[in-house]
């Protein structure tokens, strides 16, 4: 008993490291403010690889990548999910120093409920009563938009269904998060070296011209993808799902607060109304997945 109480106490430690480092990325964006976002993205592809494979080395876990090479199948779906992984990194890097971070921690708050949609329509998993009316909550969210603006927050919604259908095409070919993100930096690799060294003419493409802060932070961007990633993967072999889920709205609300408090974007009455069907929509997605990890619990007590 004292093992698995002190393993859920490390998996909600490593929990919520991970999902605090997610929120407060943005800040690490922003330095970086005066570095393209198509150049921030190549660097982080090429940095994140280093990194990851040292760790590889010193883990000595090349038998998992050749595994993954003689898997063709599987290697097809990597290169799906190196191209949405790489679009959501590039969306939100352009959103943060474009001053969109309240739409950014939207479109997180939105993936959960869109992920219960994928899993309706790609898993053949029912929906319960109150996910739809989750789900129709959140709509009614983005109609809100739709109305006051005649537009849809494409941000949100992209950052949404990027990181929502790289989750559903991960869980396929269920491969852990270390392996997988380093098959997926190694299919970007190439396209992120050709476009430092070959395209990117901005003043801080010549890294000899760069003060070395800013070199220091376009090498700290493999740190700063791969280590809270690595938390998660921790968090998530010591902590059961559902309970896990319930930490994933840091990350979001800690960029809901810094882009209001810090760096001055506007919350206006639309947004607000927005971000409180969103909001309502997880509170009672919240209680749907405490309800049904108590009904769980109760069947496994009596079976």
């Amino acid at each position: 008993m004292n093992q698995q109480a002190n393993n859920t106490q490390r998996g909600v430690i490593l929990a919520l490291a991970a999902y605090t480092m997610w929120g407060i990325a943005p800040i690490y964006f922003k330095s970086l403010q005066h570095v393209s976002p198509l150049e921030i993205l190549s660097n982080r592809v090429i940095w994140s690889f280093f990194f990851l494979a040292g760790l590889i080395f010193v883990t000595k876990s090349w038998s998992r990548i050749r595994a993954v090479l003689r898997k063709p199948k599987t290697l097809l779906i990597l290169v799906a999910t190196a191209l949405l992984v790489g679009s959501n990194w590039l969306i939100f890097i352009w959103a943060v120093n474009n001053n969109y971070m309240l739409d950014a921690s939207l479109g997180y708050y939105i993936n959960p409920l869109l992920n219960v949609i994928l899993g309706m329509f790609f898993l053949g998993e029912r929906l319960r009563p109150l996910q739809w009316l989750a789900v129709a909550l959140a709509a009614c969210g983005v109609a809100v938009q739709l109305i006051q603006f005649g537009s849809l927050p494409l941000i949100a919604l992209a950052l949404a269904a990027s990181f929502g259908l790289y989750g559903l095409l991960r869980k396929k070919i269920n491969l852990d998060a270390g392996t997988g993100l380093f098959m997926e930096t190694c299919i970007l690799l190439p396209l992120a070296s050709i476009y430092v060294l070959l395209i990117a003419d901005s003043p801080t493409a010549d890294w000899a011209a760069n003060p070395a802060s800013t070199n220091l932070l376009l090498i700290a961007a493999g740190v700063v993808t791969t280590v809270p990633l690595l938390c998660f993967t921790g968090a998530a072999t010591k902590l059961k799902l559902s309970t896990l889920g319930f930490f994933q709205y840091i990350g979001p609300s800690l960029m809901f607060l810094l882009a209001i408090t810090v760096y001055g974007e506007s919350f206006t009455a639309d947004k607000g109304y927005t971000f409180a069907f969103i909001w309502g929509a997880l509170v009672l997605f919240s209680v749907d997945g405490i309800k049904g990890h108590r009904q769980a619990k109760k069947q496994a007590q009596t079976s």
